[in-house]
């Protein structure tokens, strides 16, 4: 996780149940957003039986550490996921699912939204994320270089 992301529960607020309500990330950084996720195999099939909860929310969550992993992260960088079910009455096999995914030291800000339907005919679930990555090294290197010129410029100035 980026060293400046600063998760924070205010002891005004009721403590939360596997979420954090506020996560600050300052400097730079390199944020991440993923789409939404499905329960959906390789060959873009829902996964479980028909109506089997569990089976797309485990899926849901293994394709996004899948697609965090494309983009060099993992669930300790998650800071912020939006859940949105078919069905509220899930909601405990959600949490059970999730916390088998999410860093659960430090959860992510999280919103969880009932909706009459996904748009995919029998899908259940899906999950969105947002994850926090401190800049890549090349980033640092081409500031540097940048910084460099500068200074060469600076100094032919000065020279003239």
């Amino acid at each position: 996780m980026a060293a400046n992301v600063r998760f924070n529960n205010p002891k005004t607020l009721a403590k939360p149940p596997g979420y954090t309500y506020v996560v600050e990330a300052t400097g730079p950084n390199r944020l991440i957003f993923l789409a939404g996720q499905l329960g959906l195999d390789m060959d873009n099939q829902l996964v479980g039986a028909a109506g089997d909860f569990r089976a797309q929310a485990f899926k849901a969550f293994q394709n996004l550490g899948l697609a965090l992993a494309a983009a060099g992260a993992s669930f300790k960088d998650v800071v912020k996921i939006n859940n949105y079910l078919t069905d509220m009455s899930h909601l405990g096999i959600l949490r059970e699912v999730r916390d088998e995914f999410v860093n659960t030291a430090a959860p992510p800000a999280s919103t969880t939204v009932a909706i009459s339907q996904l748009a995919r005919p029998g899908a259940l679930f899906e999950v969105e994320a947002i994850a926090v990555l401190p800049a890549k090294a090349a980033g640092k290197s081409a500031a540097k270089a940048a910084a460099a010129k500068r200074k060469v410029k600076a100094r032919r100035r000065t020279r003239k």
